[in-house]
């Protein structure tokens, strides 16, 4: 299990391998397809997102007394971001993104030559993802994207993911399909 804390280096990056665990620690910000289309088409991020994670996902947040409590923290599928995510790496030196089930070429490519690396969170956890979560910072983009599509500020703490695509142009999930087919032939083939 390797350690990966906020802000998050270059030189931390490079040290991660498809395959590889990591707990991560510090803050993260959260953003759907608004928030992404908002900032790849040239909208201007509230905070500085350089060295840092955006989280695919909406998570369940309730008021509770004065502070925010999260109560479902799960990944949104993070292939509905990859009209945008390059440009997102590209125009705001994004590090770390997190998310299900894989992203494209672009999104790729963009990893390799910014150094940026996608982690894969379990999905179907969301309540066990949230106890990561230490306390909420704050949250922008309320009333224009609602409380789902919002960029919501997070604390977390020892917030565990698999390495699913590295900043060297590995990808797990096309690993993952190639072996799968190759073992298909194998089997097809009787062998």
């Amino acid at each position: 299990m390797k350690n990966l804390n906020y802000p998050f280096t270059l030189a931390a990056i490079k040290e991660l391998h498809v395959g590889d665990s990591v707990r991560l620690s510090g803050t993260i910000f959260t953003g759907r397809d608004r928030l992404h289309k908002f900032l790849a088409e040239g909208g201007h991020s509230p905070v500085d997102l350089r060295d840092g994670a955006l989280y695919h996902c909406g998570p369940v947040v309730v008021r509770q007394q004065d502070e925010w409590r999260v109560m479902a923290a799960g990944p949104t599928t993070s292939i509905r971001e990859e009209p945008y995510m390059a440009q997102v790496i590209a125009s705001h030196g994004v590090r770390v993104i997190i998310g299900k089930g894989g992203m494209g070429q672009r999104t790729l490519a963009a990893c390799v030559s910014y150094g940026c690396v996608y982690l894969q969170a379990i999905g179907g956890a969301a309540a066990l993802l949230a106890r990561s979560v230490k306390r909420v910072e704050d949250v922008y983009f309320m009333d224009k994207f609602g409380s789902a599509e919002a960029m919501w500020e997070l604390e977390a703490e020892g917030f565990e993911l698999v390495v699913g695509m590295d900043s060297y142009g590995c990808d797990l999930y096309e690993e993952t399909r190639l072996a799968s087919l190759a073992k298909l032939r194998a089997l097809r083939l009787g062998g």
